[in-house]
């Protein structure tokens, strides 16, 4: 398997990061000549999914982890995007593989965060996503995205318990904020 030379990788890098015009040209002709490369289609289904096209972004997302298995965060984007996307037990098991990660890692805090809010349990979401933020160096963009969720949690009661709601307003839950913050896909 051949894979995109570290300089064809940071040009893709650096046109992403300038929201370049054809970035996923870039991407899609990277693809064309190194059709194997998961990290190519882990960052084509990322490009996808924040302009909106969640099919082609699932599609993409799932053929970096199918070539790719143990590309942790390609894993955990694509769980992520299942369930932002309203699939949550789909996401349930996309994530299982993550369970043998260090306890300490970053992506196993999120995942364990991401679980207790699919509960509604805000108090141990926010503790774990927290803890994750803390550790992740790797991937700041994601750290906003959890802390996005962070805050919605907050919001919404940090504890375990329902909060109170004023007479006649619904309470939306966090997981139901999630679906509609990030369903139209914002990985990174």
């Amino acid at each position: 398997m051949t894979l995109c030379s570290d300089e064809e990788m940071t040009q893709l890098l650096q046109a992403m990061q300038m929201g370049a015009a054809d970035e996923l040209g870039l991407a899609e002709r990277l693809i064309e000549a190194y059709p194997e490369d998961a990290r190519l289609h882990f960052l084509r289904g990322s490009m996808l999914a924040g302009s909106g096209r969640p099919i082609e972004a699932h599609a993409a997302l799932s053929r970096a982890v199918a070539l790719a298995p143990d590309f942790a965060l390609a894993r955990f984007q694509l769980g992520f995007f299942e369930l932002t996307s309203g699939e949550a037990a789909r996401a349930l098991a996309t994530w299982e593989p993550l369970d043998t990660l260090p306890h300490e890692h970053y992506l196993a805090h999120f995942v364990r965060g991401l679980r207790h809010l699919i509960q509604d349990h805000f108090g141990e979401a926010i503790r774990e996503l927290g803890e994750g933020i803390s550790v992740n160096e790797e991937n700041l963009p994601l750290n906003r995205d959890m802390q996005l969720i962070i805050d919605e949690c907050r919001r919404q009661g940090a504890g375990d318990a329902p909060s109170e709601t004023p007479s006649g307003e619904e309470e939306a839950s966090a997981t139901s904020f999630l679906l509609d913050q990030f369903g139209r896909g914002t990985t990174h």
